[in-house]
């Protein structure tokens, strides 16, 4: 079967679960004999786990699918100008900034894409199809996620391949748009998602939100997990000279660091806790930094500056040396979120998790054994869970053990990637 993923890329500035799976992914289809293929869409692909196939061109490019949107003047550019602000350079520049990744202030853009044929962006539209129905010829297309819906009609039609959507997270974008903006986009991605084949969503949590915002019926509703490849992660066992909680994703306000500082600070006021780390890694965007930077400056006011680490290097190879600095692993998001990679990545390194009882955590937790939920999601109940589990090491080695078993028998790539096929088999024009 002859499957292209298609992706948006984000750069590399900060860690991306859903470029790290969809990356991961397509491993594991050409690991089961299958011609796979990431196409790059906005920015260049940089995940850790995957290395972009050479000459492979990146499709609607950041920088001119924004100046098409702003300018009406620069939707007619002549083609140098084009492949000037879709080089390398200029796409890297663009990755560094903060409005990349920010969803506010670019309704329109978001609302353009999802128009699909009667967007400003439909001569990139037309390079895609051509590129898929001349050199690529799928059996399969496979978007990254559902704001890409806006490319199906076309692709089903002219290409002739069945189209596959993945849901991940798609609601933590729309929802940071303008008030006015929410329900419009929500409708159109309805709208648009009819001419997906099939849909398949990273947990059953969030299975029911898309189907409740977007109408997707029963029929077309797929669950698969995401899974890693155990071998690629050293198992060890929960660091205990010293103990260290460990965050792994975007350094932000949105995925609960402050929440995680403030249990910190409280945690180490108490004497039992004295030698205990914060160990951080993960990056951000231009937007993040002045926000870091409080953060770090409540740390300083409170003299414990040395007792946290950011670990500026997050790709795969300098992961094994951050997982096994660790005793538990928290990333408390502030409305929890639809999977999060990051914990496998951390259960099958030995690290047990401390998550809140908020979206697809508990799902997982439940799934895995290798972690423990705590409510509400704030300072005072994280610092409360985490005193309780670094305080019984018993506990934190049967966590250990039994997450990283479950990564090895159920959230191993390699079986979640029959699921995906099976799905495919289904829906094969």
């Amino acid at each position: 079967m002859k499957i292209v993923n298609i992706v948006p890329g984000f750069g590399g500035t900060f860690y991306c679960g859903n470029c790290l799976r969809d990356s991961a992914y397509v491993i594991a289809l050409r690991e089961a004999g299958h011609e796979a293929t990431v196409l790059p869409m906005y920015l260049p692909l940089t995940a850790n786990a995957y290395k972009p196939d050479e000459g492979l061109p990146v499709f609607y490019g950041a920088v001119n699918i924004y100046l098409r949107q702003q300018f009406p003047w620069m939707r007619h550019m002549p083609g140098w100008m084009e492949s000037l602000f879709d080089s390398g350079p200029v796409l890297k520049f663009a990755a560094g900034k903060s409005g990349s990744t920010r969803a506010h202030g670019l309704e329109k853009l978001t609302e353009s894409m999802l128009l699909g044929e009667k967007g400003y962006q439909h001569q990139e539209l037309d390079h895609l199809v051509d590129f898929l129905v001349n050199h690529q010829k799928p059996d399969i297309v496979h978007f990254s996620n559902a704001l890409l819906l806006g490319l199906a009609e076309r692709i089903r039609k002219e290409v002739g391949a069945s189209v596959v959507c993945s849901l991940q997270d798609e609601d933590v974008w729309v929802d940071a748009m303008e008030e006015s903006w929410r329900e419009r986009i929500w409708q159109l991605m309805a709208e648009k998602g009819r001419d997906a084949d099939a849909f398949v969503a990273v947990s059953s949590y969030f299975a029911g939100v898309m189907q409740e915002k977007m109408h997707i019926p029963h029929e077309k509703m797929h669950v698969v997990h995401i899974g890693v490849k155990p071998e690629q992660y050293v198992y060890s066992s929960p660091a205990a000279a010293p103990q260290a909680i460990g965050y792994l994703s975007r350094i932000c306000e949105e995925n609960g660091f402050e929440i995680l500082v403030d249990a910190f600070i409280r945690m180490k006021a108490e004497p039992r806790f004295s030698n205990l780390l914060l160990n951080v890694t993960g990056g951000m965007t231009g937007d993040d930094k002045p926000f870091l930077n409080r953060q770090l400056k409540k740390l300083e006011d409170k003299n414990l500056r040395q007792s946290i680490r950011i670990f500026d290097d997050f790709s795969t190879d300098s992961l094994t040396g951050f997982f096994r600095s660790l005793s538990v692993l928290s990333v408390p998001v502030l409305r929890g979120e639809a999977f999060g990679l990051y914990q496998i990545e951390a259960l099958a390194s030995g690290v047990p998790l401390v998550q809140p009882d908020l979206g697809a955590f508990p799902e997982i937790i439940r799934a895995t054994g290798g972690g423990v939920l705590y409510h509400p999601n704030t300072a005072e109940a994280l610092a409360e869970k985490l005193s309780a589990v670094l305080s019984d090491p018993a506990r934190l080695t049967q966590l250990s053990q039994t997450g990283r078993k479950s990564v090895e028998d159920t959230f191993n790539c390699k079986n979640l990637t029959k699921q995906m096929l099976e799905i495919y088999k289904q829906i094969t024009r």
